[in-house]
Parts: C-alpha cells; sequence; structure tokens
C-alpha cells in the first residue's frame, strides 16, 4: 500500500505559507478587545514619559509642526496637532456613528424595553460626575469642563472587561457596550451644544449640501465607500467653517450610512450557489486555474456584499481607527508634564479632584443608584445572568474616560495649565477605574470557580 501525502493548500510555497500564517495571527490579534485597549495605554504611557524626559521640549515641538493642503492659490495650513485632533479623530466618531446606528436599527437600544435600563444609568453615570465635577469647580473659569467626567472609552473599558475572561456572562459586555454607546451619544450632543463656538449658518449651508450628495449618492447606488470622500469632505468643511466641532461630521455619516446591503443585479446567495457548484464540477488543472481565479472572486464579491454597507466599512475602518488613530490622538494629548510647580495652583488641584472623584466614584454610584432605580420603579429589569454585582463592574469600568474626556478637555480649557491639570485628572481617574474593576470583576471570578 503506497503512502501519498496530500496537497495541503495547494502545495503553496514556504514563504507563502509563513505569511497566511503571519497575516492569520495578526488578524487576530486585531480582533482582540484588550489589544486595542493595551495599545491605546501603551501610547498614553509613551507620552507621559516623553513630555516629562529631557527632550519634553521636542514633544511640544512636533505636535505644533505646521502641515499644509495646497490646491493651485489654495492653502490650508494647520498644526500636527489639529490634523490629529479635528480631522483624524473624524474618523473615530465615524465608527462612533455607525455603532449608534446598528444599535439602534439591530442592536439593545432597537427594543424599547430592553433599551430602558442602559439608558437611564448611562444618565446617572452622567449626572452625578458633572455635578461632582461643579461641586469642587464652580467658579466661572474652571465650570466650563463639568463634561470631562461624564463620558467613557469603548475600546479601554472593553479591553479592561475582556482581560477579565469568558467567566464573565456576555450580557455584562453587552450592557456595558450598550451604556457606552449611549454615553457617546451624549457626549456627541455635549460637544454639538455646550462645545461649538458662535455659529456661522453659512457653514450649515455647505454641510446640507454635502449631506444631499451623500443621499444623492446612496439614491443611484453607489456602494463604494471611496464614492463619499468628497461628500464626507465637504460635510467636514461646512463643520469647521459653522464653528461647531468638525469631527461631528464623522457622527452624521456614521448615522446616515445604510444597514441594508444595496440589491444587485443577482441575489448574493444566488451567486454562491452557482459559483459552488461551478467550483464542484472543475477538475483543478493549470487550463482552469484562471476560471477558478474568476470564480473565486465572484466568490468573494458575493460573500461581501451580503453583509450591510453599514458592518463592512465599520469592520475596514476598525483597525485604523484602533490601532493608529487613537493611540496617535493619546500620543499627542496625553503627555502632561508633572511637576510640583505645574499643578500647585488652587485652580489645578480642584480639577484634578473634580475629575479624579467624578470618574472613579461619581459614575459607578451613578449608574448602579439609578440602574436600582429603574428596577425599584420597574423602569426596567436586568439582563439574564446580570446580578448587581456585575452592574457594578459595569459601573466601575465606565469610569474609565481616556479618550472622549481627554478630547472634551481639549475644548473645555483654553488655558495650558487648566488643560494639563484635567488631563492628569482623567489619566488617574481612568487607572484607578481601571484597577478597581480588574479587582472587582476578578474576586466576582474567582467567587463562581469556588462555588461550582
Amino acid at each position: 500500500m503506497s503512502m501519498k501525502t496530500p496537497r495541503k493548500q495547494a502545495e503553496l510555497p514556504r514563504t507563502q505559507l509563513l505569511a497566511a500564517r503571519a497575516f492569520a495571527s495578526i488578524e487576530r490579534f486585531l480582533h482582540i478587545e484588550a489589544a486595542s485597549g493595551i495599545v491605546l495605554l501603551i501610547a498614553a504611557a509613551i507620552a507621559l514619559v516623553w513630555s516629562n524626559s529631557p527632550f519634553a521640549a521636542s514633544y511640544t515641538r512636533i505636535w505644533h509642526t505646521p502641515l499644509s493642503i495646497r490646491l493651485g492659490q489654495f492653502e490650508f495650513s494647520h498644526s500636527l496637532h489639529f490634523w490629529i485632533n479635528d480631522a483624524l479623530m473624524t474618523f473615530f466618531f465615524l465608527v462612533v456613528g455607525m455603532e449608534i446606528r446598528r444599535e439602534i436599527h439591530e442592536g439593545s437600544l432597537s427594543d424599547r424595553r430592553q433599551a430602558i435600563l442602559p439608558v437611564i444609568a448611562a444618565l446617572g453615570g452622567v449626572v452625578l460626575p458633572a455635578l461632582i465635577f461643579l461641586g469642587f469647580n464652580f467658579q466661572p473659569i474652571l465650570r466650563n469642563g463639568w463634561a470631562i467626567p461624564t463620558a467613557t472609552d469603548i475600546a479601554f473599558a472593553l479591553g479592561m472587561l475582556a482581560l477579565l475572561g469568558r467567566s464573565i456572562p456576555g450580557n455584562i459586555r453587552i450592557f456595558l457596550l450598550t451604556l457606552a454607546i449611549i454615553d457617546d451619544i451624549i457626549a456627541v450632543l455635549i460637544i454639538a451644544l455646550f462645545y461649538s463656538g458662535g455659529l456661522d449658518y453659512t457653514g450649515f449651508l455647505i454641510a446640507g449640501f454635502g449631506i444631499m450628495l451623500v443621499l444623492g449618492f446612496q439614491r443611484i447606488g453607489i456602494g463604494s465607500a471611496f464614492g463619499y470622500i468628497i461628500p464626507g469632505a465637504i460635510i467636514w468643511t461646512g463643520m469647521l467653517i459653522t464653528g461647531a466641532h468638525p469631527t461631528l461630521a464623522g457622527v452624521v455619516l456614521g448615522l446616515m450610512t445604510p444597514v441594508v446591503s444595496v440589491p444587485m443585479p443577482e441575489r448574493p446567495l444566488d451567486t454562491l450557489s452557482r459559483i459552488a457548484n461551478e467550483l464542484t464540477g472543475q477538475n483543478i488543472k493549470m487550463e482552469y486555474e484562471h476560471k477558478l481565479a474568476r470564480s473565486l472572486r465572484k466568490l468573494k464579491l458575493a460573500q461581501r456584499e451580503l453583509l450591510p454597507p453599514v458592518v463592512r466599512v465599520q469592520k475596514a475602518l476598525h483597525p485604523w481607527v484602533a490601532y493608529i488613530i487613537m493611540p496617535l490622538f493619546a500620543l499627542a494629548n496625553a503627555g502632561v508634564s508633572i511637576s510640583s510647580k505645574s499643578f500647585s495652583g488652587d485652580h489645578e488641584i480642584r480639577i484634578i479632584l473634580g475629575v479624579v472623584i467624578a470618574l472613579v466614584i461619581g459614575k459607578s454610584v451613578g449608574i448602579l443608584s439609578m440602574s436600582w432605580i429603574s428596577v425599584r420603579m420597574r423602569w426596567g429589569q436586568l439582563p439574564p445572568d446580570v446580578t448587581w454585582k456585575g452592574i457594578t463592574l459595569v459601573g466601575l469600568l465606565a469610569g474609565i474616560g481616556f479618550t472622549m474626556s481627554i478630547f472634551i478637555t481639549m475644548l473645555a480649557f483654553e488655558d495650558h495649565n487648566l488643560q494639563n491639570a484635567a488631563k492628569l485628572g482623567v489619566l488617574i481617574g481612568s487607572f484607578t477605574a481601571a484597577v478597581l474593576g480588574l479587582i472587582w470583576g476578578k474576586i466576582q471570578t474567582e467567587k463562581q470557580t469556588l462555588d461550582q
């Protein structure tokens, strides 16, 4: 009996096999939620070390490097810091907008009864931290930062939850995700209503024109995301001219992204079935390889078209936002010069205390208390497998404000010292909330293991 080695992966060359394995490993890494939080943490740590090192001057200088776009006589010039905070972060808000769109269409926010509890909990997690901050900082020069501790960093919070492992019930993750998305909705509204300057209505006309272009493109069936770059740029420019923060253009586009696939001449399922039949009827020989390649391309296209546009775009943007844009934002904004002189003033101390206590205590107490009131009054009910200890874990992890809190800090204060104080408060508060959440979660998972 002769032993023949089966042909594996069509006898790909060794280099291709190694490359395929490497890309598979990278793809798995990119989809681990904990990874994005870790990358963000590393970027923030680098910023802190850099801004307190002998090279601190270079940290400040690099973010003020001017970058320009020129088209003939037209020139648009801003600092690198502006391009990161006001341009690249638009893609972050685009993903946020798409997450909100999906949740409203098919997620937890699509069912009113299911959405009531996280909505009320999120309101508690916004109102109480804001009141605590104002309790420390009611002076006119300081109270503009009231919204800093109201936000939750989705990537960080879910990343910390993922570190606790699979023993955490899935409904806790869904509850935290829903609450964080509602937090983002509130944060977007806060930015639009309270942190936009005097509005220039010419910008609204320009943004409106961009929105009409998007609607027109969707109407005629343009499915490629690249087709919406120019309308998106027009909306962004319009928002910039209005005085509202231009990153809100990302939210607008995200909310407009279709949640239903564009109809194809042939149904994707029919295409899949037809090509599967073609492939099973062919012998894979050299003369058929070009036919096979063509069939596989059609198969890949059909598989892609089965996904709604909102899922396709979000899936494509996720690695770029999570592993490039957000770490860049952290690197550019988390650098705080920590010295006794920087934070010796009464205003700076008040801001730091207000932000830290609001994030660590205000968030968790606000979420837990409003959840309890909601259940007690029978407005909502706890999800299956979620106990009050689980809600406490959600409250602690929701105190990780980081990205959105730092973003609001840059809008709330123009004074550099006040900005640094608020950023330090966000870093301390977010780190403390993360550690407390991990400790609490670890205790609960160990208790479950012992009980079993």
